[in-house]
């Protein structure tokens, strides 16, 4: 067997134990926009339609380019972000959120309105018991 085979029978056995893993509906769609990132980087293309991979990284600041390359490819994997290469001298690269990924910002929307609605209790639980290694 060689390396190649090895490495799609591990991805395959690894993606169907997470299948069946997450058995909450609720869980399963947070699954696809958990990390630090990926709501920033959601309601930034949402904003402003089409954006180049710069201008991701100079709006959310403190992200690494890794890091940012990396949250988009698993969005991109995902289906929730669309990645379109123009075919110029130098490329030029544009993100942008696909059907599935519009389909989530309703969502998003909402828990920032939960967020408004009960921001003093929030705030107190997050100065008390702040951990920077959950939103990681």
């Amino acid at each position: 067997m060689d390396y190649a085979s090895t490495q799609n029978n591990h991805t395959s056995i690894y993606k169907h134990t997470m299948k069946n893993s997450i058995e909450c509906p609720a869980e399963r769609a947070i699954y696809f926009l958990g990390g630090k990132w990926k709501i920033r980087i959601l309601f930034t293309l949402f904003n402003n339609k089409k954006v180049r991979f710069n201008v991701l990284r100079k709006g959310l600041k403190t992200i690494t380019q890794q890091m940012l390359s990396k949250q988009l490819k698993e969005l991109e994997t995902d289906g929730i972000v669309n990645r379109k290469v123009h075919k110029v001298v130098p490329p030029k690269v544009e993100y942008s959120l696909t059907e599935f990924g519009l389909s989530v910002i309703p969502i998003l929307k909402s828990f920032s309105d939960w967020n408004r609605r009960n921001t003093r209790i929030i705030s107190l639980k997050l100065n008390k018991n702040f951990e920077e290694n959950r939103i990681r």
